[in-house]
C-alpha cells in the first residue's frame, strides 16, 4: 500500500489476461484522489511519425461506457510544439486502449487526454515533459505512462534487463531510464528495454517537476506467470510516482 499523493503511474498494455493483474496494482493506488483529468501517454506501435499525436475525439468507448475528452487541456497541449492532432496514429493503437477499462471502472468521472508518441527521440521526450509540466501545473491530474518491458527473451534475462529500469523508478531518475534506452539502437529498445520507454521517461520527468519526490515499484511480472512459458516472455511493470510516507514494493 501507499500513503500519500500519487502524481503518475506506469502500467503495461499487453492483453489483459497476461498483464491485467500487474496493471491493477498501478491503478489501485490512484483511486484515493478525485483527479480532475487523466493524461495518458503510450507508444505508437503501427504508425511512425515525429512528435506526439493527440486524438481529439469527444468520447472514447470502453466495455464499461465512454470516457470523455478533457478538451481544455487537450487544446493546451496541442498548442505546444511537440503535440499535434493526429487521429490516424490512434486508430489501431492498443497502448492506451488497454488502460481505458481500468480508468472507467476506478475513475469513471475523470476525463482523459490521450497521447501517443511516435519516434522516441530524446528531443521529443524532453519536449513532451516540458509541455506536460506547463499544461498541468495548475491542474489536479493523473499522468499514466503505458509500456511493457523486455519482449521475447527468457524470464531470467527479462528480469536482468529490467533491473536498471526498476532502479531508475525507485530513485525517480528519468535520466537513468533514458540512458538505458540510449544504450540500444531505436529498433532494439522495445525488445531489450521497453516499447514505451519514451513515454515513461517523459511522464517520470514531468511527475518529478510537478512535485513527485518518490518512485515505487508496485509489481513486476511477465507473461510466463500466466502462460507457464518462461522461455519467451514479455515483462510488465506497475509503478507509481508521488509523495509517499510509506511504500511496499513487490
Amino acid at each position: 500500500m501507499l500513503d500519500g499523493s500519487v502524481t503518475a503511474i506506469i502500467a503495461p498494455h499487453a492483453g489483459l489476461m497476461y498483464s491485467g493483474a500487474v496493471a491493477a496494482h498501478a491503478y489501485a493506488v490512484a483511486t484515493a484522489i478525485p483527479f480532475e483529468l487523466v493524461v495518458l501517454v503510450g507508444p505508437s506501435h503501427y504508425v511512425g511519425f515525429d512528435g506526439v499525436a493527440l486524438d481529439d475525439h469527444g468520447a472514447f468507448e470502453t466495455p464499461l461506457g465512454p470516457l470523455r475528452l478533457e478538451s481544455v487541456c487537450a487544446a493546451d497541449l496541442a498548442s505546444s510544439a511537440v503535440v499535434e492532432v493526429n487521429r490516424a496514429a490512434h486508430q489501431r493503437e492498443h497502448s492506451l486502449e488497454l488502460q481505458f477499462p481500468f480508468l472507467k471502472h476506478l475513475l469513471p468521472d475523470a476525463p482523459i487526454v490521450p497521447l501517443v508518441m511516435g519516434f522516441q527521440t530524446a528531443a521529443t521526450i524532453a519536449a513532451l515533459a516540458d509541455a506536460l509540466v506547463d499544461s498541468l501545473a495548475e491542474r489536479r491530474a493523473l499522468l499514466v505512462a503505458s509500456t511493457d518491458l523486455a519482449h521475447y527473451v527468457d524470464a531470467e534475462r527479462a528480469e536482468a534487463l529490467a533491473a536498471p529500469v526498476l532502479g531508475a523508478v525507485r530513485s525517480l531518475d528519468p535520466a537513468a531510464w533514458g540512458a538505458e534506452l540510449e544504450r540500444y539502437p531505436e529498433a532494439d529498445r522495445g525488445r531489450f528495454v521497453a516499447c514505451g520507454g519514451g513515454p515513461a521517461v517523459a511522464v517520470m520527468d514531468a511527475a518529478r517537476r510537478l512535485g513527485a519526490t518518490d518512485g515505487v515499484v508496485l509489481r513486476y511480472g511477465d507473461s510466463g506467470d500466466v502462460s507457464g512459458d518462461k522461455d519467451s516472455v514479455v515483462a510488465y511493470l506497475a509503478a507509481a510516482f508521488g509523495r509517499f510516507s510509506r511504500t511496499v514494493a513487490r
